[in-house]
């Protein structure tokens, strides 16, 4: 960014280019646990606009407080609580949780889903005996939880521990693949310069091994990416282009159906990162048209520590992990049913309050949007708003806005005991 200014990410995109500007931000969402003591709400106004969930024996009496409307239903024989509720968090009212683009808490109803798989069922799900049995249905149940949650078949979801690993598994699985028909030649791939560490670093090092090639395309000022700038990148050596399907700091969301067209048809396979949308706005993979899909546990609830590859059927890729023939064999090592069956929790509480949660985040967004240019207009501070002008191109959760002549940095230091924000994104700064 060109102004002079802070860029208060209220959900991040990091100006790493002019000196004199700098980003806060802060990631508005939701369903904080009910056993946490931590804040976490966003508060504008002397209101608490945090979109909360209230324990689950409070049933359909809970408070509702919450800016929207209130529901509560059963999913899987648990009851979901109602959207928008408040929980009392005596201890730390003063701390606003502004950072869910690095991290969510675990939602309670995922806690409880995992506690079983902690103190009782330790089987390894693939033995044949009793012990195992609760252990392989709950992978089960996950993977089929995950898969509606992507709309696609079981086979197709591939558990991993990590984001990171399934971005690293898309990359060197895919050219692994493509180098035994490429007769020779050094595969190619196409990617953006905003992409997550977990791509761009992972390049970089195969690059530096001389196991691939690659071209990064910039963005424009909204952050988008323009599927025909992708289309000049390719070579006829291209076999992959990746790009995120949204941005974890300005909240910009990506052309990704337009851009997986483009590399269809020159014969590449495409890889987007939905770590940040899951959870928030709905990612399918045929509407995508994206052939791997990564989804990231702990941005929408579930533990850290697991996540998730979506592979379409007849996907050109091979294993990273050697070993045993776990996760179809595309995986080695024992599944980590306690963490797995969380995301699968995560997965179908997202499924059954999809609009319902967009909506409110959206809401909550607009608000603090509103109050801060508010604000620091009648303060006579110039503000932006950072991102697509079109909503419907934009994160729900995430805002992200320039106010200048602040120091991002000296703001968060000031602000750290009473708002969680960060000035760029965490896997970046190495937090």
């Amino acid at each position: 960014h060109s102004m002079t200014s802070s860029i208060v990410r209220f959900a991040s995109f990091a100006s790493r280019g002019s000196s004199k500007s700098s980003n806060v931000e802060a990631d508005i969402s939701f369903r904080p646990p009910r056993l946490s003591k931590s804040c976490f709400s966003t508060r504008a106004g002397g209101r608490w606009l945090g979109l909360l969930r209230s324990p689950s024996n409070m049933g359909a009496k809970g408070s509702k407080q919450g800016a929207c409307a209130s529901s509560t239903r059963e999913t899987m024989g648990s009851t979901v609580s109602s959207i928008g509720e408040r929980l009392p968090a005596e201890e730390h009212k003063s701390c606003v949780y502004l950072d869910y683009n690095a991290t969510s808490p675990i939602f309670p109803e995922v806690a409880e889903e995992m506690q079983p798989f902690l103190f009782h069922h330790f089987g390894n799900p693939s033995s044949g005996h009793v012990f195992a049995r609760p252990c392989a249905a709950a992978v089960k149940l996950a993977r089929e939880r995950v898969a509606k949650l992507i709309g696609c078949e079981t086979e197709e979801i591939l558990f991993t521990s990590c984001g990171s690993e399934s971005d690293n598994h898309a990359i060197v699985g895919v050219i692994s693949a493509a180098s035994e028909r490429l007769a020779g030649a050094t595969p190619h791939i196409v990617s953006s310069n905003i992409e997550h560490p977990a791509i761009l670093e992972c390049l970089s090092a195969l690059a530096a091994e001389g196991r691939l090639t690659y071209t990064l395309v910039p963005v424009d000022g909204e952050g988008l990416v323009s599927p025909a700038q992708v289309a000049e990148a390719m070579t006829p050596n291209t076999v992959l282009v990746s790009v995120m399907h949204s941005n974890n700091e300005i909240g910009t969301l990506q052309p990704i159906a337009e851009i997986a067209k483009v590399a269809k048809a020159k014969g590449a396979v495409m890889h987007t990162d939905a770590a940040q949308s899951f959870g928030k706005v709905p990612v399918k993979a045929d509407e995508t048209g994206a052939d791997l899909i990564t989804v990231v546990g702990h941005k929408f609830g579930a533990p850290k520590g697991v996540a998730g590859l979506y592979i379409r059927k007849g996907t050109p890729i091979k294993r990273m992990l050697h070993g045993g023939g776990q996760e179809s064999g595309l995986r080695a090592g024992t599944e980590n049913v306690l963490l797995i069956s969380g995301l699968g929790k995560a997965a179908d509480l997202y499924e059954v309050q999809a609009s319902e949660t967009t909506s409110h985040l959206s809401t909550l967004r607009d608000k603090l949007q509103a109050v801060l240019v508010e604000k620091c207009t009648a303060l006579g501070v110039e503000v932006m708003v950072n991102g697509p002008k079109d909503d419907a191109k934009r994160l729900p959760n995430t805002l992200s806005i320039s106010i200048q002549g602040l120091s991002a940095s000296l703001l968060l230091s000031k602000l750290q005991n009473t708002m969680a924000a960060s000035a760029g994104a965490a896997c970046h700064s190495g937090g």
